[in-house]
């Protein structure tokens, strides 16, 4: 009930922000101030209840990482990272993508609440690990959402059809360097956690590093990125192979983690 009572107008709160930023961007272009002063109040409201949410699921007594709790937290994560990036860059369009797909995870973890993953008091090395890891996690995700706002605009000047709220993004050249920033950090982010992984497994298995699904396709995901920074800064990549690359390291990366966590609780009920 108490869940409920939290998790119903936190949806309501996504919703409406979403749903204030389409109008404001449809109208428009920019924010105005008033919009988005509102906007950050519901997000923030928003922002609060699911907290309340996740410190009751997470946290009891003992670390729980299900699948669902997993994608709650990296979506609340990614709305937070979200709000604070819009403060200093044009990137607001990008709330319409995260506020259903955040509401969506909630509702989720209100309707389908994970099987019990629990993991014992952290060490400092794993609560870094796991930190450096969420960020990584919610920034990559952010530069997904912006590398397919950025398709999408390309495809419409293509087409000479940019029209509605298309047509208010900031220019086509801020939008790939916004990505291309995110991206870059997303991957820095990446390899500590890929680094600080090593760390973290010797103290779960007595090795050093365990060549599990997670560590392989982490790996992968880590080189596609790579590549695609070097491409840029080498041969000045850009536009459709920048999108296309964004695309399939995000989805390598959450093969590696979600992928896993499915296999395990949802197909093997491990």
């Amino acid at each position: 009930m108490t869940k409920t009572l939290l998790a119903l107008p936190a949806m309501a709160l996504y919703l409406g922000a979403a749903g204030l930023l389409w109008r404001s961007l449809r109208l428009g272009g920019e924010t105005n101030r008033s919009s988005r002063t509102g906007l950050f109040a519901l997000a923030a409201g928003a922002l609060i209840l699911h907290a309340a949410i996740l410190h009751a699921d997470l946290f009891q007594g003992e670390l729980h990482l299900g699948l669902i709790n997993s994608a709650s937290l990296v979506a609340w994560a990614v709305t937070l990272l979200f709000l604070l990036a819009s403060w200093f860059q044009p990137i607001e369009s990008l709330g319409m993508l995260i506020f259903p797909i955040v509401a969506l995870a909630l509702f989720g973890e209100w309707q389908w609440p994970s099987r019990v993953t629990v993991l014992p008091g952290a060490s400092a090395v794993q609560a870094a690990h796991l930190v450096i890891s969420l960020l990584a996690y919610s920034l990559l995700s952010v530069a997904l959402l912006q590398s397919l706002m950025l398709g999408l605009q390309e495809r419409a000047l293509h087409r000479r059809h940019a029209g509605g709220v298309l047509r208010n993004l900031p220019p086509l050249e801020t939008m790939e360097l916004l990505l291309f920033r995110m991206v870059a950090v997303g991957f820095a982010l990446l390899t500590l956690t890929l680094v600080s992984g090593v760390f973290f497994s010797e103290e779960l298995f007595g090795k050093p590093l365990r060549f599990t699904h997670h560590i392989v396709l982490s790996l992968i995901a880590w080189a596609i990125f790579g590549t695609l920074l070097l491409g840029r800064w080498r041969y000045g990549w850009r536009g459709r192979t920048a999108v296309r690359l964004t695309i399939a390291g995000f989805t390598v990366l959450v093969l590696g983690y979600f992928g896993t966590k499915f296999v395990l609780e949802v197909l093997l009920r491990r």
